[in-house]
């Protein structure tokens, strides 16, 4: 376990001084769309550029696979989105964060997901975004949730940054 957090240490150390090196990305520092922006268009081309065969594949037994991971961003994108007041998708259902597993499946649920987020979020207007809310029992605001959806989405970029190093994969902005 600790091996993988150095691991984990490390690479981020590595990828945030290359990305400096080649000048910052679009998006970056640019407020809250900008920032979704980065994270989306980081999250799409991983996956793109992860074979199919490593999909299924998990660092150990008992940790969600590449795909479940893909699949719980996507989960918890509409779950935050449904406590916004944006009802989930009627044809995606909880178990579908274990049993969808193709990549083409993975990617365009992925795909949609951010775009929801995306137009929620370009939706509403400044004052709405204080509008009072709850969600797993806190109070919170809709900018909030705005904030944990841009969090949660990048903390598990760094986790399959992690895998896809792990299984010989290259993320697509690394490559420069």
């Amino acid at each position: 376990m600790k091996s993988r957090l150095l691991l984990s240490a490390v690479l981020f150390v590595i990828a945030s001084r290359l990305c400096f090196a080649q000048g910052l990305p679009e998006g970056v520092f640019q407020g809250y769309d900008g920032e979704w922006k980065h994270v989306s268009e980081q999250l799409i081309a991983l996956a793109e550029a992860t074979p199919a065969e490593k999909f299924t594949w998990r660092p150990a037994q008992g940790v969600r696979s590449t795909s479940e991971v893909y699949m719980h961003i996507v989960f918890a994108n509409f779950l935050m989105l449904d406590a916004l007041g944006h009802k989930m998708p009627a044809d995606f259902k909880r178990e579908m964060t274990t049993t969808v597993t193709a990549k083409a499946d993975v990617i365009r649920w992925l795909k949609q997901s951010l775009e929801a987020v995306k137009q929620a979020r370009a939706g509403e207007k400044p004052s709405e975004l204080q509008r009072k809310l709850q969600i797993f029992g806190a109070d919170t605001t809709a900018d909030g949730i705005y904030l944990r959806l841009i969090v949660h989405d990048n903390e598990h970029m760094g986790q399959l940054v992690a895998y896809a190093r792990m299984t010989g994969v290259v993320p697509p902005w690394s490559k420069n």
